[in-house]
């Protein structure tokens, strides 16, 4: 006992020390969207995460596992809409057949070890039944979600080590602000493309029709090659190769690169229909896709999507009125998913530490250093903060003389653009106050003032403008 005594006390104070521990964007990842305060789906207000992290003894009954509780509305039964979905169905989520026919998720969401999804299930109802989470009139029953992944490479998974006490644990230390990420909670003893992998989480603020939403990620990653590991855009686990392989002294002698799964539960405050929660839960894998994600036959991808919105959404004995966005309105919601989806893997493996399980068996931290060093050699066409507004940078002549000249679109006022003084000016027709370009790598080059790129294709004699969603091309007209 004395062991879980020293694992919960660890976790108490976790949550404040987390931000501590570099994260991905502290090695220069330029990720795409705008964090939330926390980067965290605890940024989604009112929810709360909590863990229990089991982590004792070493060779053949090494344990490294443990429980994630996510409380959508922290301790209190009030339902919210949500939805599920699968990219590739080799695992299990509990509870989703009444889920997907009522659109209501009414427990807490539950991620923890393949061998242990029935036994924390049934404590999720015993924890329900003893903190009063529902009101005295109410009936308390319920059909809890729990998820899995399959950490039986570090930890002694047949031993079934995941007891009610560590459920309880991880409900009952459920808390807003900032988390901890890596080897805590259901993801302690996960790997994840060829390195350390576990929890992670991420957050995305945005703005629709004036009004700010929040979309938050959280995700117990296990999956994934070293080969695909890819970070926006830098094939990362190929620049890697070289580094230490898993090792495996003992265990299933079936495993292959890329087996595993990977749960992953995404929160919005924005007022979202079950059948919209679908769509969001459906953009989910672009996000894993982007970090090397294959959706293989052994894996079991499964995602969730809630929405907080709509307080008194559920309602039993009289009509409701609920709002929801218009379809038109989600796309920004997509992307938010997608993109903190993305950071949320990373985070998980960037705080994930070396780890030591069963038999020995061994998988190795993505080493920081190198990631830094890779994302400064190869993302250098990305706005960089000191750039300053009032940088000039003097360009050859020819240069200028080839950027130069009138640009046009048949859907946009025309782009022109001159050179003065070494410098390359911008302007969208001739009454237009010319703008200074700010180069950032050859081509490419940045709009003083709005961050917009502009890229041109000196071959194609035409120049891009991205700016948010839009890109638009522009041919220069030649004489």
């Amino acid at each position: 006992m004395k062991y879980y005594l020293v694992i919960l006390l660890l976790i108490m104070v976790g949550p404040a020390r987390a931000q501590q521990k570099e994260r991905a964007r502290d090695l220069g990842i330029p990720f795409e969207g705008q964090p939330g305060t926390y980067n965290a789906i605890t940024d989604v207000a009112g929810v709360e995460v909590g863990y229990s992290t089991i982590i004792k003894d070493a060779g053949a009954k090494a344990v490294r596992t443990g429980v994630t509780a996510i409380l959508p509305r922290g301790n209190r039964h009030n339902p919210v809409y949500a939805a599920w979905y699968t990219l590739n169905g080799n695992g299990e989520m509990t509870g989703t057949t009444w889920l997907e026919e009522s659109g209501f998720l009414e427990t807490p969401v539950m991620i923890t070890n393949t061998n242990s999804v029935g036994l924390t299930r049934d404590a999720v109802l015993k924890w329900v039944a003893t903190r009063k989470w529902f009101k005295d009139n109410e009936l308390w029953w319920g059909l809890p979600v729990v998820a899995e992944t399959y950490d039986g490479m570090l930890n002694d998974i047949l031993g079934f080590h995941v007891k009610e006490e560590h459920v309880f644990a991880a409900l009952d230390s459920a808390k807003s602000g900032p988390i901890a990420e890596g080897n805590v909670g259901g993801g302690a003893g996960m790997m994840c493309l060829g390195f350390k992998g576990g929890t992670g989480t991420a957050s995305r603020v945005l703005n629709i029709a004036g009004k700010k939403y929040t979309v938050g990620a959280l995700v117990q990653s296990n999956f994934g090659a070293k080969k695909d590991l890819t970070i926006t855009g830098v094939p990362v686990g190929r620049l890697l190769m070289d580094t230490l392989p898993y090792r495996f002294y003992g265990g299933p002698d079936n495993y292959t690169p890329g087996t595993g799964s990977i749960i992953v539960v995404i929160a919005t405050d924005a007022p979202l229909l079950p059948h919209q929660l679908k769509r969001i839960a459906q953009r989910v894998p672009i996000g894993i896709g982007l970090t090397g994600g294959k959706g293989h036959n052994t894996s079991g991808d499964i995602f969730l999507a809630f929405s907080t919105a709509n307080e008194k959404a559920y309602i039993a004995d009289s009509v409701g009125t609920v709002q929801q966005l218009p379809n038109d309105w989600i796309d920004p919601l997509f992307e938010a998913t997608i993109q903190s989806t993305e950071e949320a893997i990373i985070n998980a493996m960037t705080a994930a530490q070396t780890m030591e399980g069963i038999y020995g068996n061994t998988a190795y931290a993505l080493p920081h250093d190198r990631v830094k060093a890779f994302m400064k050699e190869y993302i250098k066409d990305i706005p960089k903060k000191e750039l300053k507004p009032g940088a000039s940078i003097r360009l050859p002549q020819d240069l200028l003389d080839a950027y130069s000249g009138i640009y046009t679109n048949t859907l946009a006022r025309p782009v022109i653009v001159t050179n003065k003084d070494g410098k390359l000016l911008w302007a969208r027709d001739k009454t237009a106050l010319p703008r200074e370009l700010l180069p950032l790598s050859k081509d490419v080059f940045m709009l003083k003032g709005d961050f917009a790129r502009i890229v041109f294709n000196r071959e194609l004699q035409q120049v891009a403008i991205a700016s948010g969603t839009m890109e638009m091309v522009y041919k220069k007209n030649v004489k």
